[in-house]
C-alpha cells in the first residue's frame, strides 16, 4: 500500500483555444513526443469539421465527447473463487479520459487518407451519436445493464 496519494498533475491549456481538455486529448493522440504535430492533427482536424458541417468545430467536438464519455462500466470482482462483473459508476475525470481514449483509437482505425481526415470524421461521427466510438460506449452500457444482478458486490 502506498504511503501518500501521488499529487495531481494539472495541465496548461492550449495555445488556441485555452482549454484543458484539448491539451488532455492532443497528449493523448501524441506518438513519440511528437507534441507539435498532434496540435497540427487536432486543429486541421477542427477545422476540417467546421468546413463540413458548418458549425462550432471545438463545440461540435465537445458535443462529439460527451456523447462519448460512458456512464457505468464493469470492474472484475472475486468473490469467493468466482469473478463477477461488477457495474460501477465512473468518475467524472475517467469519464471524459475514456471518451478521449475511444475516440482516438476509434479514428485510427478508420479508412480516410490521413489521420486529420480520420478524427474530423469521427468527431462529426460521433457528434450525431454514431460511429465506432458511440457503439463501444453502448457496449459498455449494455454490458453493466447485463450484470446489474451482481451491483450488490461493489466495493
Amino acid at each position: 500500500m502506498r504511503k501518500a496519494k501521488p499529487k495531481k498533475r494539472y495541465i496548461l491549456p492550449d495555445p488556441i483555444y485555452k482549454d484543458t481538455l484539448v491539451t488532455k486529448f492532443v497528449n493523448n493522440l501524441m506518438l513519440r513526443g511528437k507534441k507539435s504535430v498532434a496540435y497540427g492533427i487536432f486543429y486541421d482536424a477542427i477545422k476540417l469539421v467546421e468546413s463540413k458541417t458548418s458549425e462550432n468545430g471545438l463545440e461540435t467536438w465537445k458535443t462529439a465527447l460527451s456523447n462519448i464519455a460512458p456512464s457505468v462500466e464493469v470492474k472484475s470482482r472475486r468473490v469467493g473463487g468466482a469473478t463477477f462483473q461488477v457495474p460501477v459508476e465512473v468518475r467524472p475525470e475517467r469519464k471524459m479520459s475514456l471518451g478521449i481514449k475511444w475516440m482516438i483509437k476509434y479514428a485510427r482505425l478508420r479508412g480516410e487518407k490521413t489521420m486529420m481526415e480520420r478524427l474530423a470524421a469521427e468527431i462529426i461521427a460521433a457528434s450525431k451519436g454514431e460511429g465506432a466510438s458511440v457503439k463501444k460506449k453502448d457496449d459498455t452500457h449494455r454490458m453493466a445493464e447485463a450484470n446489474k444482478a451482481f451491483s450488490h458486490f461493489r466495493f
